[in-house]
């Protein structure tokens, strides 16, 4: 920490394919969660921003949706636009890709931060999956021949390994600056926010690999009450048919969903939460320009009325 003598500020966003690891790096970094995880590709559709405030500085960190080739809907063509956009507005790049693999769409990834011009730091994710650490090095290596990095850290977000040494080569990477946000403040985002995502986690983690990917989750009622939040919440999906799945026999399925989404909103908000789900129909949201506009993915943050 001696190393770092004038205090730093600045963005550093957190930019690579689908299921690298990003939102798992970027809790871990935080301390705490504020990305929803899975293993399925695509599971971040919005960037969020985190702000970490240590002694040495202040790190705003922007996860974003994971670059890709797969898909040219509407959707898709936000999510990539997304991640694209907090490139062009970052002080740093953080390329994260999974240790002894590198693809097209990690090159697609790579390709967006040079032509941005931003400084990279690459961090090597999933390490503790490897099981000769001697195999790292030519990886490393090779990686290395592909950009002129700032640095080249192997980690582990899953467990935690070599990421406070990731944290402090950030922070060196930033410019002199005093904090932007007050040191109590973790993030931009609304409570309403992360209710509609704590809800849409719990369908990607539950049901088939394509019909997340089609649902969407919109807050139609937040309030406080008696020390308790009164939350509903509707799930829009494309087809009937995903409908009948999602509520399962007897509403048995959407009954266990919204239930694991409620316990998981009361450790985020720290108090009771009292929560409500239906399911409806809106035929080819996700290829609607129009309908992902009302449904909450515009060009910044969410205001607050809405989200996924």
């Amino acid at each position: 920490m001696s190393e770092i003598i004038a205090a730093r500020c600045g963005t550093v966003a957190i930019i690579g394919r689908p299921n690298v690891g990003k939102s798992t790096l970027l809790n871990r970094l935080m301390g705490q969660k504020l990305a929803i995880t899975s293993h399925k590709a695509q599971t971040t559709r919005h960037s969020i921003l985190g702000i970490k405030t240590r002694p040495e500085g202040q790190i705003l960190f922007v996860d974003t949706p994971g670059i890709h080739q797969r898909g040219a809907n509407a959707l898709n063509r936000y999510l990539n636009r997304a991640a694209r956009t907090a490139i062009s507005d970052t002080d740093l790049a953080l390329l994260v890709v999974e240790a002894l693999r590198w693809t097209d769409e990690d090159a697609a990834a790579l390709e967006a931060i040079a032509t941005a011009g931003v400084p990279v730091i690459a961090a090597v994710n999933k390490v503790d999956r490897v099981a000769s650490k001697e195999d790292l090095l030519p990886y490393l290596q090779d990686l290395g021949q592909r950009h002129a990095f700032v640095d080249l850290i192997p980690v582990s977000a899953a467990n935690g390994d070599q990421v406070e040494v990731l944290e402090l080569a950030l922070l060196r990477g930033l410019p002199e600056g005093e904090p932007v946000f007050p040191e109590d403040q973790i993030t931009d985002r609304s409570e309403r926010f992360f209710a509609a995502e704590l809800v849409r986690e719990q369908l990607v983690q539950r049901y088939g690999e394509e019909l997340p990917y089609r649902t969407t989750v919109e807050i139609e009622r937040f309030e406080e009450a008696g020390g308790r939040y009164k939350i509903n919440a509707l799930i829009w999906v494309e087809r009937q048919s995903q409908k009948a799945i999602i509520i399962g026999r007897q509403g048995e399925a959407l009954k266990a969903a919204a239930t694991q989404a409620r316990l998981e909103m009361q450790k985020v908000f720290g108090c009771p939460v009292h929560l409500e789900v239906w399911v409806k129909v809106k035929k080819s949201w996700s290829s609607d320009e129009a309908a992902l506009g009302r449904l909450g993915y515009g060009d910044g943050p969410l205001d607050g009325r809405g989200g996924s």
